[in-house]
């Protein structure tokens, strides 16, 4: 049987609560019991304090413990004094401690003998942890710690009441401690709590489980638009969009879904451009050379030097396109080859100078160069002259005549900088972030004599990327295009 998400999420809330409540019972009822046998404890040392004041006068008159030796039975007597004539019947009578006679001048009424000190007369029973409950815990050690009455088990470290005489330690009434509940108002009691602690545990977890179940099912819900979600956009539908009204972390994968389908979006879109544009390349130049090829078929032109040059140049036009085209589907599978070593970037510069002064001559532009000497990078010289290369002719192509090319290298913070700039004609502000994308063109109708097919600013980023660096397009204080590239230094 295999669980569903909310229903593990529900098991999980469930037994943490169920354990967790189980540990507070057993740590409820562990601390309820020491501490209540506490309270007990405090209470008979707080009854005792009176208590040892009379064992302490009784001392007092005696002179000595040896009456307590001689009759045990006193130390009840002392500890219990709520008839309030135990005192005189010890300390009243000299002659050894002797009960009263009955029938005495004073006409009292005998008294019970001391094991019969309890009867009917005395008023009601005490509780079971009152005065006369704490004989069977109870001993008296006198100065010296030896035992003079009481139970003989009590340890050293129990609950203890000093007995004192006049600032002086004559001896200690000490406590064992309680065991367990023994009685049965102290069992009913404890059982009464356990009940109260039970019935509190289970309202407590029917209460968990209730909201375990919802917020399971709540934590599931953006899981569950999620996976609704990606099997659209693995059906090819890019449109689809989760609500990012939250602002935790399903929120936040939300917005990174909503940010993968737009980026998917644009790429499809971007894909059909691209195929279509690229149709639109290829069609171009099949055209006119079919046309040509079709006008010297029918004997409409002739075969003359100067057909088969506009042959030649559709061809090589096409054949450009065609390695354009290459070259960057070897950039996207990361397949270009590159040979990187250290190498002066100046010198790179002008051998793409030299390779163009004569064709920028001819289209009546000046080239001007300011490179600084000795600026070393990483990088593979074949590809940045292919760089440098394309992009002045990018701007012979697109700058009006007579105009300027500059091109300058100069040595940055982080490595060097190669900026290539001309004269107007200018690109406008909207379309200098799209300059570098494939097949792009700032003006649709720029015959194709003037300009390429789009691609070899494409390349150009390619290029730079590859090398670990950045280009962007901005405009010239010359009037015209400026692009700026920057490469890291060697060993950056």
């Amino acid at each position: 049987m295999h669980l569903r998400l909310w229903q593990r999420l529900f098991i999980a809330f469930a037994t943490l609560s169920v354990l967790a409540l189980a540990g507070l019972a057993v740590w409820q009822q562990q601390s309820f019991r020491r501490g209540f046998l506490g309270y007990l404890d405090d209470v008979a040392l707080e009854r005792l304090q009176p208590a040892s004041v009379r064992v302490a006068n009784a001392y007092a008159e005696q002179g000595s413990w040896n009456f307590l030796r001689d009759r045990p039975d006193l130390l009840n007597d002392l500890i219990d004094d709520r008839r309030g004539r135990v005192e005189r019947r010890i300390l009243g009578n000299d002659s050894d401690l002797a009960p009263p006679p009955p029938g005495d001048a004073g006409g009292a009424p005998p008294g019970p003998p001391p094991n019969e000190m309890r009867g009917p007369r005395d008023g009601p029973r005490p509780p079971p942890h009152g005065p006369q409950g704490l004989m069977p815990r109870l001993v008296l050690l006198d100065a010296d710690g030896r035992r003079v009455v009481g139970r003989a088990d009590v340890p050293a470290g129990a609950p203890e009441v000093p007995v004192e005489l006049a600032g002086r330690r004559i001896g200690t009434l000490r406590l064992a401690p309680l065991p367990q509940f023994d009685d049965a108002i102290d069992v009913a009691f404890a059982h009464e709590q356990l009940r109260t602690a039970l019935l509190a545990a289970i309202a407590v977890l029917v209460g968990s489980l209730v909201v375990a179940f919802a917020l399971a099912r709540w934590l599931l819900r953006p899981m569950l638009a999620l996976g609704a979600g990606t099997r659209a956009l693995a059906a090819g539908d890019y449109s689809s969009r989760l609500p990012t009204d939250r602002h935790d972390e399903l929120g936040r994968l939300a917005r990174d879904f909503n940010h993968l389908a737009s980026t998917l979006e644009q790429h499809r879109e971007s894909r059909r451009r691209w195929g279509a544009d690229i149709a639109h390349e290829l069609r171009t130049p099949l055209s006119i050379l079919r046309g040509e090829i079709q006008a010297l078929q029918d004997g409409v032109r002739a075969p003359t030097p100067v057909a088969l040059d506009s042959l030649h140049a559709e061809c090589e036009r096409l054949g450009s396109l065609i390695e354009d085209l290459y070259q960057l589907s070897l950039a996207d599978a990361g397949a270009l080859d590159y040979r990187f070593e250290s190498l002066d970037l100046g010198e790179v510069a002008r051998d793409a100078l030299d390779l163009q002064r004569r064709v920028c001559a001819d289209a009546g532009l000046v080239l001007e160069e300011a490179i600084a000497d000795g600026i070393v990078v990483r990088g593979d010289a074949r590809r940045l002259t292919q760089l440098t290369d394309n992009l002045i002719a990018n701007a012979r192509r697109y700058t009006d005549a007579p105009g300027r090319i500059r091109v300058e290298v100069s040595a940055t913070e982080d490595g060097a900088a190669l900026v290539i700039e001309d004269t107007a004609p200018g690109v406008p502000d909207s379309s200098l972030p799209r300059l570098f994308d494939r097949l792009y063109r700032v003006e649709g109708s720029r015959s194709r004599a003037a300009g390429g097919a789009g691609l070899g600013l494409a390349i150009c980023r390619a290029i730079v990327e590859a090398h670990g660096g950045h280009i962007e397009a901005m405009p010239s204080p010359l009037g015209g295009l400026r692009v700026r590239v920057e490469l890291p230094r060697d060993g950056a």
